[in-house]
């Protein structure tokens, strides 16, 4: 049995990375979330499960590990039955290096369309900075899909960790109704219709119901 430690699902956006990795193993797991914003409450209280003071953690046993990419990582490793990497050596190298770029990349993204998974807003005057990783977002996609998305319809055939490192872009271009091509729409449509989405968009929408919406600290 894992447990998940994860911030506010309705705007986590490393959270849910893990969490959709998780639920691809098929593995038993349980999740707590940890209010954020709430100084000092929120520090204190995520320490109590990870020296790097942040989330997501993944704890399986004594062992705890944190970072969401060395979390999908260490699911791919230890259940490979997922098939969380493409099969081909090349391939997997393509797909580890768009899941890195993701994971270091897209400042711009994050700061002017933050994740707020369950709602609609409206889009913001962009940035030339954010439109040209938008744009870099897009064609990525649109690349990996017509050389490898046939199989299943994700960006590399069959669901993988790149997905996962992807979600919450999903959730962020849908959110602010970001404009993309017909095959991106697709691929987005494919993702957000996932198990992993839909009961992570359930708990959002409780967060929201509850008076916390992630605009504001409650």
């Amino acid at each position: 049995m894992y447990t998940l430690i994860v911030g506010n699902q309705e705007w986590s956006s490393w959270s849910l990375r893990p969490y959709m990795a998780l639920v691809a193993t098929g593995a038993p797991f349980k999740t707590e979330v940890i209010k954020l914003r709430q100084p000092p409450a929120s520090k204190e209280n995520i320490l109590k499960h990870s020296p790097a003071g942040k989330v997501p953690v993944l704890k399986s046993g004594s062992e705890i590990i944190w970072d969401s990419l060395a979390i999908c990582e260490t699911l791919a490793e230890r259940h490979p039955e997922a098939r969380l990497w493409p099969d081909d050596s090349q391939i997997r190298a393509r797909a580890r290096a768009y899941a890195a770029e993701m994971h270091s990349g897209f400042p711009d993204v994050r700061d002017q369309l933050s994740m707020h998974f369950s709602q609609s807003l409206p889009l913001p005057e962009l940035r030339d900075d954010t439109k040209a990783q938008i744009a870099r977002i897009i064609a990525a996609w649109e690349d990996t899909l017509a050389q490898h998305g046939k199989e299943d319809g994700f960006l590399f055939g069959r669901f993988c960790v790149a997905d996962c490192m992807y979600a919450p872009v999903v959730s962020r271009f849908t959110t602010f109704g970001v404009e993309v091509p017909a095959q991106v729409k697709a691929y987005m449509d494919k993702v957000w219709a996932l198990p992993g989405m839909q009961s992570w968009l359930a708990a959002a929408k409780e967060e929201v119901a509850n008076g916390f919406s992630g605009l504001y600290p409650a």
